[in-house]
């Protein structure tokens, strides 16, 4: 069995729709509810109810919430790197929750 180191070099900041503008550029990672997936481009709406595009092709068939890392490319799209299925099922509020704690008072926890 091979141990992987974690990579903090270069981390993924929690965020959801609202929170997005603020790392143009930067490595984040969001989770959606897909609403529909087309040609390269998976529309979801975040856990803050909002709508985003993840541009790219995910590898494997999605389920109804995904978690997403990649570069925030605009306010409101990603272009993805890593997808993970989430299940059917989630509470979207709590993850929003992480996500206003990685951006505010509690972020040097999260880098």
């Amino acid at each position: 069995m091979v141990l992987q180191d974690m990579d903090t070099s270069n981390p993924a900041v929690f965020v959801n729709a609202e929170l997005l503008h603020m790392h143009v550029g930067r490595r984040v990672r969001a989770l959606i509810q897909v609403i529909r997936s087309d040609g390269g481009n998976v529309t979801g709406k975040s856990t803050d109810e909002n709508q985003l595009v993840v541009k790219g092709s995910p590898p494997f068939a999605l389920t109804t919430f995904v978690e997403v890392i990649g570069v925030a490319d605009s306010e409101k799209s990603i272009r993805a790197e890593v997808w993970t299925n989430f299940g059917d099922t989630i509470d979207t509020h709590s993850y929003n929750q992480l996500c206003q704690l990685a951006n505010g008072e509690f972020k040097h926890l999260f880098v």
